[in-house]
């Protein structure tokens, strides 16, 4: 692993690393496959600054960058084992990725992230937005090896990158990838892709 660089005159801390990988997904992707930058998000549905992170710079970064075409973005499952329901949540996302609905089940999970930590009732929160259906496609699903593939694999994926802590986003672009740790200062990070747009 190459030293710490800063990017900009901020706390943006950046790990050179191999290419990432674009493989491994299933409808938890935002934007253009072919966009000159992709961003890995490693990410845990319970993690607070993980939401804060969703809530905010994530969408920051959908309207400046992914709706126009210039960055491509994956969410990554990746469960912390200090947070219980972590790992129960990621199931529930990457089951309702299999029917279409990664994102209304994302949005859910971590605008309830309080009340699942609290309550442990993520099915709750995921049925609120899926059909009786898809409901039950999704319940089938949470314990498939399938699911269950995509998820370790991601993990694994980030352990071996290392990702240090989250929300972690690996920043891949001309063929070079980098690690960029949270919390995230959106205007310092603003100008690291513009730099990697050039």
């Amino acid at each position: 692993m190459t030293a710490v660089k800063m990017v900009a005159a901020g706390s943006i801390a950046v790990l050179a690393l191999v290419a990432g990988s674009t493989a491994n997904i299933n409808n938890n992707t935002f934007g253009n496959p072919k966009a000159p930058v992709t961003i890995e998000v490693f990410s845990d549905f319970q993690c607070p600054g993980c939401k804060a992170f969703h809530d905010k710079e994530f969408q920051q970064i959908m309207t400046d960058y992914v709706v126009p075409g210039k960055v491509y973005v994956i969410y990554r499952y990746f469960p912390l084992k200090m947070h219980p329901y972590g790992r129960a949540c990621a199931e529930y996302a990457c089951a309702a990725a299999r029917v279409n609905r990664y994102q209304k089940v994302a949005d859910a999970l971590f605008a309830q992230q309080s009340t699942i930590a609290a309550t442990g009732n993520m099915e709750a929160v995921a049925n609120s937005v899926l059909t009786p259906t898809e409901q039950k496609t999704v319940q089938s699903l949470l314990k498939s090896p399938e699911v269950q593939k995509e998820i370790e694999t991601d993990i694994q994926e980030g352990i071996a990158a290392p990702v240090p802590s989250t929300p972690t986003l690996w920043v891949t672009a001309h063929g070079k990838s980098e690690i960029v740790v949270g919390p995230i200062n959106y205007e310092l990070f603003k100008k690291y892709l513009e730099t990697l747009l050039k």
